[in-house]
């Protein structure tokens, strides 16, 4: 099995195996028909987090609102993750 990197290695600095296997371990699913795009459930909202060439980018969406970030791969994976848990 995969061993993640140390939690403050830069998303770029991880392999296509590491990447999913984060999201995984984050509670995503990968979209059957897109592999760039993952769905992330919360307990308040749910998140569409897409794959892209230079960025990771996650579009939240609630019951009262709709909005988009994005996270460039030179951030550390802990960063992001400590983003994506605040939500919107």
């Amino acid at each position: 099995m995969t061993q993640l990197p140390s939690p403050a290695t830069a998303l770029n600095q991880h392999s296509l195996g590491e990447l999913e296997l984060w999201l995984k371990t984050l509670g995503a699913e990968k979209n059957e028909n897109n592999p760039c795009i993952w769905q992330w459930e919360t307990s308040e909202s749910s998140a569409e987090i897409e794959m892209m060439q230079d960025e990771l980018k996650v579009t939240w969406m609630s019951k009262r609102k709709e909005s988009q970030f994005s996270f460039p791969y030179g951030l550390s994976r802990q960063d992001i993750e400590a983003a994506l848990q605040q939500g919107p």
